[in-house]
């Protein structure tokens, strides 16, 4: 459950191995006095945990529009963390096809100018697709905070949840 947390951080999961453990990142940022909320893409909801994920936050994991006259259910956000963000997410995010929950409020984010960080994860063929590391460039052109090194071995690609929520303090100023 969420303590006497300040600040709102939603974490936006995609379909990766990683959002199996999403609960540690919550756990992490918790401890960092942040109120989190957790958005996940449709096919990332068989990744995570929900039950253990709503027990945590106190708050629904979302995936899905709300319907008119449904309440929003999300206090504003003062950062996201995108983490795992797939392949498919990074491509749909930088050209703004906001065909999902996750990807419009993204995209919406963004233009509020609301902090965010990115930490891609997915299969070496798709890194090295054009159209990923030119839209990996275009988010960072946004001022999206997207940690991914194509240099690095396939299995540290992605950055442990505690060096994402690292970065997430040094570009929220923090620490």
């Amino acid at each position: 459950m969420q303590r006497g947390s300040r600040r709102v951080l939603y974490v936006v999961a995609c379909a990766a191995p990683a959002a199996t453990d999403l609960v540690r990142l919550i756990e992490l940022a918790q401890d960092a006095d942040w109120r989190t909320c957790v958005i996940t893409t449709p096919l990332a909801r068989r990744f995570v945990d929900i039950e253990t994920l709503e027990a945590r936050t106190g708050e629904p994991v979302r995936s899905d529009y709300r319907l008119p006259g449904e309440s929003n259910g999300l206090p504003p956000a003062d950062a996201v963390v995108v983490a795992p963000a797939t392949f498919n997410t990074i491509n749909k995010w930088a050209t703004g096809i906001a065909d999902t929950f996750a990807v419009s409020l993204l995209c919406e984010l963004m233009g509020f100018g609301v902090p965010i960080v990115a930490a891609p994860l997915l299969k070496v063929a798709l890194a090295r697709h054009p159209a990923f590391e030119a839209n990996v460039e275009a988010l960072r052109g946004m001022g999206v905070r997207v940690l991914f090194d194509p240099a690095a071995p396939a299995h540290a690609r992605m950055p442990t949840w505690e060096e994402v929520l690292g970065e997430l303090h040094r570009l929220v100023g923090d620490r």
